[in-house]
């Protein structure tokens, strides 16, 4: 796991300039740094090293391939790398690697095999490789989105990084913020790839290869794996064993994933919760592993929250080497105020907090950590799924024009309607007049999705908002356009994709991932594995979700390990107590940033607004996400503004 930066173009001095951005991650790689620069073409690559496999000097980077053609800054893991170390000789390709890093034979299958090598790789990337004869960088990023990978021009340089950070440390950055983001981030807690809070910079997207020859102005994209395509493949060609078929082919997956992710040179071990995933990924460890793996769990004062009486259940009964940590609400508030220095651009997610505490205290005695991070996005976790299809799956079966109209008279609709509007909300089990309105409207499944995961209409936030609320649709980009949009003909389905495609690389994996490296630890996710994923969209959606149970399938495996009796119970999931928070021990934080906000100052936000939400909260004690959206926003554009 490390960091890595370049820029193609000539600056006062690039090795200064490229050991500045560098300096920015050292948290990410504190091992080891290395830069390149090509007199040439001016072509910079910078690289900062957490030492995972090959420890020695030899698997240090940037490297560059035995012909010399070739030079590569990455970041990650690739899991299958002795297979491809063992083919690359077996063809004659290498007579003999100097090294043991999984670096060296990734630099040596792409000199073999050329982009196209990427492939086969099974892994979490995010590579910059420079063809030195074609004069060409090559910037490609894994399949789920596991690391991050910013690009963009700066000072009319192309640039990118593993943190938007080393990008605002460049000499004379000016990007402006990117208003589409801000309405973004009010409205879904995150900034949606390939956005980025600054104009001029985005996100690659995963599974794509972003290509740019000299002289570096005009990159090309290609796609070499798509969550589109594999959704819609699965569909189209289902699996067709029976469930009991079905949780032993996923067993022998999981089991493959888990096995290639647990090879490491440095101590290893795993997160465990009380729930299904991280149980699962943990009893596959210990089935493969010869001594008692290390398990880490994080408990909590509040029994209504705490799930870690049950995970050390789940330890005992597995056999692991289980530490549990309690923390007190103080702890998790000392965090708050760090959050802007974790992430370089807003997140609103309260899990950021206990996420943090758990990767440093997991820190203290290992270097790499497995998660169940992505069961619920692949196998149908989200009670938000279930809701959906009961508020929404009853209007949609009415033909849209006749929605659309029902929805306009809604809105005009007088206070005598009330009554019978409040029936019909009833009857789709929806809460308010407002939000029926809206589902009537929508023409797509995508819209109604958006209604009930975001939390407020960034129209009503911005001092200056755009004509189109949804960022996510900003882009000049026809293709990703069309992919946001994708109907897989199954509510539930459609769902799963945009949580994959949305939710879970823009929040899950970006809160895992800042989390780890914040304190230099390095987070594997087998369920992120690509066959696991192409597998878990081939299932029938039964299979995943039925009767009320979700990720069926993963219970049903999980029970070959651990007793049902540790099992079967209801789910204590960990929340945050922001509204006690904000009103009593971060009150006068938050007034603070309230009544001084600089995002209102700058003509961002809306002054009326703002002031609106925060009076509401401390008279009724709601519109806490709200606020803490706004809070974040304005905590996070303060730290930009300060350090």
């Amino acid at each position: 796991m490390c960091g890595i930066a370049g820029f193609c173009g000539r600056t006062k001095d690039n090795l200064a300039e490229i050991k500045k951005m560098c300096d920015q991650i050292i948290f990410r790689g504190p091992d080891a740094e290395g830069y390149w620069l090509d007199e040439n073409t001016n072509v910079t690559l910078g690289h900062r090293r957490l030492s995972i496999l090959d420890l020695s000097e030899n698997g240090s980077q940037p490297m560059v391939s035995a012909s010399g053609r070739f030079v590569i800054a990455y970041n990650g893991e690739i899991y299958n790398f002795q297979t491809m170390k063992d083919k690359l000789l077996a063809e004659g390709y290498v007579t003999r690697f100097r090294s043991t890093s999984d670096t060296e034979v990734l630099l040596e299958a792409f000199e073999a095999y050329g982009l196209d090598a990427i492939k086969s790789l099974k892994g979490m990337f995010a590579i910059a490789l420079y063809d030195r004869q074609e004069k060409t960088l090559h910037l490609m990023r894994d399949r789920a989105g596991e690391k991050p990978l910013y690009y963009g021009m700066v000072n009319g340089m192309f640039v990118f990084a593993s943190d938007l950070a080393c990008l605002t440390a460049m000499e004379g950055f000016n990007n402006q913020i990117n208003r589409a983001s801000l309405e973004a981030f009010v409205r879904y807690k995150c900034i949606p790839q390939p956005l980025t809070i600054y104009e001029h910079i985005y996100k690659l997207i995963p599974g794509q290869i972003l290509s740019l020859a000299a002289p570096f102005q005009a990159p090309t994209f290609t796609t070499y794996w798509s969550m589109a395509e594999t959704a819609i493949n699965g569909m189209k060609k289902p699996f067709t064993g029976t469930e009991e078929e079905a949780r032993e082919e996923l067993k022998h997956l999981l089991t493959d994933a888990v096995k290639g992710q647990m090879i490491s040179d440095v101590p290893i071990g795993a997160y465990l919760s009380g729930g299904i995933d991280s149980p699962l990924v943990v009893s596959i460890m210990q089935s493969i592993s010869t001594s008692p793996v290390k398990t880490f769990t994080i408990g909590f004062e509040d029994k209504e929250c705490n799930e870690a009486e049950f995970a050390k259940d789940i330890a005992k009964h597995l056999g692991t080497q289980h530490t549990e940590l309690y923390i007190s609400e103080k702890e998790l508030k000392e965090v708050v105020p760090l959050l802007p220095s974790l992430y370089s651009e807003p997140l609103a997610d309260p899990a950021c907090l206990p996420t943090y505490l758990l990767s440093k205290m997991a820190k203290q005695d290992v270097t790499v950590t497995l998660s169940g991070d992505g069961g619920d996005e692949l196998f149908c976790g989200y009670t938000i799924y279930n809701e959906l299809e009961t508020r929404y799956g009853k209007i949609h079966k009415i033909p849209y024009p006749i929605r659309n109209l029902g929805g306009l008279l809604i809105q005009k609709s007088p206070l005598g309607m009330n009554n019978k509007l409040y029936t019909a909300a009833e009857y789709a089990q929806i809460s308010n007049i407002h939000e029926l309105h809206e589902m009537f409207r929508c023409e797509h499944d995508y819209d109604a999705y958006h209604i009930v995961k975001g939390v407020a209409n960034p129209k009503d936030y911005l001092a200056n908002p755009l004509l189109e609320a949804d960022a996510y649709l900003l882009l000049d980009m026809d293709e990703y356009r069309a992919s946001r949009r994708l109907d897989l003909g199954d509510l539930r389905s459609s769902m799963l994709y945009r949580d994959q495609t949305g939710f879970m690389t823009d929040t899950v994996l970006n809160k895992v991932d800042r989390a780890g490296m914040a304190v230099s630890l390095e987070n594997r996710i087998p369920l992120m594995d690509k066959d696991v994923m192409e597998f878990a969209w081939s299932l029938p959606i039964s299979y995943k979700s039925s009767q009320g149970i979700n990720k069926k399938i993963l219970k049903e495996l999980l029970y070959q390990y651990v007793p049902k009796s540790l099992l079967d119970r209801p789910k204590h999931g960990f929340e945050v107590p922001l509204t006690t928070w904000l009103s009593k021990d971060l009150h006068e934080w938050a007034t603070e940033l309230i009544q001084n906000s600089y995002l209102i100052r700058d003509g961002y936000f809306s002054s009326k607004t703002v002031h609106r939400i925060w009076n509401t909260f401390n008279q009724k004690h709601n519109n806490t996400l709200q606020l803490w959206y706004i809070l974040q926003a304005e905590s996070w554009y303060r730290y930009t503004k300060h350090k």
